[in-house]
């Protein structure tokens, strides 16, 4: 293949320096070119009672136990939860599952709900994407004589809660290998239980007289809940994701083929339509629906169920849209008393608990700093928030010292994100806890923060061939960003605002080339007004990802801008 403008050759050029600025050794550039599980996958029986966990739930299966798996709401924890269940059903086993509601319920499990649970006949509770910190619900459970293995990948204290049995890379005594698996999103984590589960069950002889799951199958709900999730897309991630696309695109799975078609995707899904279209839908139910209606979908093997409910959750997503701009509104117009916060925390009365860790993405990118957003419930006194970091700086670390600190009602999670309950009146305290403990880290992370190229091209140099080039370094996300491309110097031919907040221009160069490219969610910054004003005529060095651009009858490369720069 030759590159249009390019010269043969190229190709693999430009591919082995993107795999090389990622980490990627060069005697190993093959292995992640296209990374398979055969080269990334570790022995699941590395992490501690991983074996446990397999043969208790062999046990319950054996014995004809009821298992009812209980996830979290969100994207993860749904395809987590139909992950389970789904090989479970296909091994034969009594197995249902139990999404706790986001507002009567809260995060993670309650004791009251797993006495519940067990009383109506479940022996044995496996919670996925939640669990590790639920030191309370876990004793009661345990004190009440019923078995919960939790399945989680978020951070841990040092001493575990009571459990049957306790899988997390993160763990605080994990071995090297295991612990360098901490990245994984816990669907990830509740794929390497199955294959221990299938494992343990071959070993028993059970698939003497009957076939084996497939459980590359699989991969399609460890893809998308690794990207929704997201999940640093580097080793074992990147196989899943990579793999996961491909069995995404037979179709196969009833549910997933519905959540596709509602999000009117007239190609197989690619990464970033995970993150963007098929898991906001997912999460709408979580969010500002019914919780269960995401497992449900990719359990049913109901076609005509399949796209009521993905119907269903496209109008949920609307909704949420709708609630998210409030939110997002009143939020802003608490930053304006903010600017000597490390970390931007914004509380209010009434806003709705299932969008603030969207707004908290938003603020996070507005203010290139840490953002927790809280929802008050002022009857109770009591706000449930959300929060996002950024690179470097380990949120989920600090939210749990602030738990230890008694700042806390509960709070948890991981570097990038995390939850929390707090009393109405320690809101400010949090907040000074915090500042004082991550103003530091935040300060050498946004010191340290550049806008790392990749390769620089005149504009003519930007068209569909190259991106078809650099997509195949994929799948991109956190943790292996996509290659960001410098073009210029280029003149401003036009400049506008679209949509809501978008700014789209069109630019020529010095070859002769025009170029069309946009800004999303970047009206109101100065790199858009100084583009909208084109600065009395003086070129520019655009910045940003190449994408293809499939709106017309013929497919051209178009910029998504990030930065701009003066060329002269």
């Amino acid at each position: 293949m030759e590159l249009e403008g390019g010269v043969a050759g190229l190709e693999n050029d430009i591919i082995t320096q993107v795999l090389l600025t990622r980490g990627v050794d060069r005697s190993d550039i093959a292995r992640h070119l296209k990374p398979t599980l055969r080269e990334f996958l570790p022995d699941p029986s590395e992490f501690r009672d991983m074996d446990a966990a397999a043969e208790r739930i062999v046990q319950a299966m054996l014995s004809r136990e009821h298992i009812t798996i209980y996830g979290d709401y969100d994207v993860d924890g749904a395809t987590s939860a139909a992950l389970l269940v789904s090989l479970l059903r296909d091994l034969g086993a009594e197995a249902d599952y139990y999404i706790p509601d986001r507002l009567l319920e809260g995060y993670g499990p309650s004791g009251e709900a797993l006495i519940k649970l067990a009383e109506s006949g479940s022996s044995l509770i496996v919670t996925v994407d939640c669990g590790a910190m639920a030191f309370d619900a876990l004793k009661q459970a345990h004190d009440a004589g019923v078995d919960v293995i939790v399945v989680d990948h978020h951070k841990c204290a040092a001493e575990l809660p009571l459990a049957a049995a306790l899988v997390n890379p993160n763990r605080l005594d994990e071995n090297d290998l295991a612990a360098a698996h901490g990245h994984l999103a816990a669907v990830g984590v509740a794929f390497l239980l199955a294959i221990a589960l299938v494992r343990t069950l071959r070993d028993r002889g059970f698939f003497s007289d009957r076939p084996e799951p497939d459980l590359m199958a699989l991969l399609d709900l460890v893809a998308l809940g690794t990207v929704a999730d997201v999940a640093a897309l580097h080793g074992l991630n990147r196989a899943f994701v990579a793999q996961g696309l491909k069995v995404m695109a037979r179709r196969e799975r009833i549910g997933m083929a519905a959540l596709i078609d509602a999000s009117r995707l007239k190609r197989a899904p690619q990464c970033s339509d995970l993150g963007f279209a098929l898991g906001p839908r997912i999460n709408a139910g979580g969010r500002v629906g019914e919780s269960t209606l995401g497992v449900r979908l990719l359990t049913t093997d109901d076609p005509v169920e399949a796209q009521a409910i993905a119907a269903q959750l496209s109008q949920l997503n609307e909704e949420r849209r709708a609630i998210e701009a409030e939110v997002q509104e009143a939020a802003e117009e608490q930053l304006v008393t903010q600017h000597n916060r490390s970390v931007a925390l914004l509380s209010g009365s009434g806003w709705h608990p299932g969008v603030i860790g969207i707004v908290a993405g938003r603020i996070k990118e507005k203010t290139g700093k840490p953002a927790i957003v809280i929802a008050v419930d002022e009857q109770e006194g009591i706000g449930k928030g959300s929060g996002r970091s950024i690179s470097g700086v380990d949120l989920g670390a600090a939210i749990i010292a602030a738990r230890e600190n008694g700042l806390l009602v509960a709070g948890g999670g991981h570097a990038m994100a995390a939850g929390l309950t707090i009393e109405h009146d320690m809101i400010e305290p949090l907040a000074e806890f915090l500042d004082e403990r991550l103003s530091q880290d935040i300060a050498r992370a946004r010191t340290n923060q550049s806008l790392q190229l990749d390769l620089a091209v005149a504009p003519g140099g930007l068209t569909p061939g190259l991106v078809e080039t650099l997509d195949q370094a994929g799948p991109f996300g956190v943790g292996w960003p996509g290659p960001r491309v410098a073009v210029g110097p280029v003149r401003i031919i036009k400049a506008d605002i679209v949509g809501k907040d978008h700014l789209r221009v069109i630019a020529a160069g010095d070859d002769g080339r025009s170029l069309k490219a946009i800004a999303f969610r970047a009206a109101e910054t100065e790199m858009a007004q100084t583009l909208l004003h084109r600065s009395q005529g003086r070129r520019f060095h655009l910045a940003g990802r190449a994408k293809i651009d499939d709106w017309g009858n013929r497919p051209q490369a178009e910029l998504h801008i990030e930065d701009a720069a003066f060329a002269d």
